[in-house]
């Protein structure tokens, strides 16, 4: 009596199901390494039709074997976490929305696209949901803290220039460095300031510093939250000074920390870094 093929059989179970339960995918560079189950999590999805298809040698590999996606593989892990889970988490003042919904229309995942589809927000404009950074958004008292900063300040009605001007508080900073040589009394080697950052409400940096503001680590910020992201296009801290003082902002507060290290071991030469923060209002 012949006895049934051991062999046979595995082969069957393989070809019922190709793949391992532990997959390796390189998705534009980025390794990636989860189980099988979550890629065909979504029926219809790219991801489903390429790992429940019988041949595998069809898909595209790396050098080491691994499954290769030529997509962004930054980008992935969030499509990624979506599969698990079915529940959307970016983190905060997300810049990408925008090419993440892109991402998920090639991945074919169309409940993900209705997620990442801009809102219509309060003004009347397209943004994305409140932050959590943004506590006065969601506080009770937000609605009426707003219309107190909307109002227009005593005595502005006589004054034309500062009428319709909002309080508030703006904070610039930079970080520069120089070198001190052996003698002290020696003129310094002042080095270029690399980057002059904002930080304040979105509405009252643009009026201050309007097309020297350089938006794109957080474009599309609605004008009424926060952000720390903002940096000018210019290094000169006199001029941010000018543009503020024009502006009717005083300076009412400042800090700064520093840090000393020798430039060479052979010489006296130090590098002198430090990070200087300046406080303006406008009442």
């Amino acid at each position: 009596m012949a006895l049934a093929d051991p062999a046979g059989c595995a082969k069957g179970g393989e070809d019922s199901n190709p793949f391992p339960d532990i997959i390796e995918l390189n998705v534009g560079g980025q390794v990636y390494i989860t189980r099988h189950p979550t890629l065909v999590s979504v029926p219809g999805s790219l991801l489903w039709e390429m790992f429940t298809q019988k041949n595998v040698r069809s898909l595209a590999r790396d050098s080491k074997g691994r499954f290769f996606v030529d997509r962004d593989g930054f980008l992935f892990r969030y499509i990624l976490d979506y599969m698990r889970d079915r529940q959307l988490v970016l983190p905060e003042h997300f810049p990408e929305r925008g090419r993440l919904q892109r991402e998920a229309e090639y991945f074919m995942l169309p409940e993900l696209v209705k997620l990442l589809a801009p809102k219509l927000s309060e003004q009347n404009s397209l943004g994305d949901d409140p932050c959590q950074s943004d506590p006065e958004e969601l506080s009770p008292g937000g609605d009426a803290a707003r219309s107190l900063a909307a109002a227009v300040p005593p005595g502005a009605a006589s004054g034309g220039a500062a009428e319709g001007r909002r309080a508030g508080f703006i904070t610039i900073g930079y970080r520069g460095s120089y070198t001190l040589g052996r003698d002290s009394q020696t003129d310094a080697k002042f080095r270029r300031v690399a980057r002059i950052m904002v930080c304040g409400k979105t509405s009252l940096a643009k009026e201050v510093f309007g097309d020297t503001l350089n938006e794109s680590r957080d474009p599309d910020r609605p004008p009424e939250r926060y952000t720390s992201r903002y940096y000018l296009k210019f290094t000169f801290l006199e001029q941010a000074f000018d543009k503020l003082a024009d502006a009717g902002f005083h300076m009412v507060a400042c800090n700064s920390t520093g840090t000393c290290a020798f430039a060479h071991e052979q010489t006296d030469d130090r590098i002198w870094t430090s990070y200087t923060e300046y406080v303006f209002y406008r009442e």
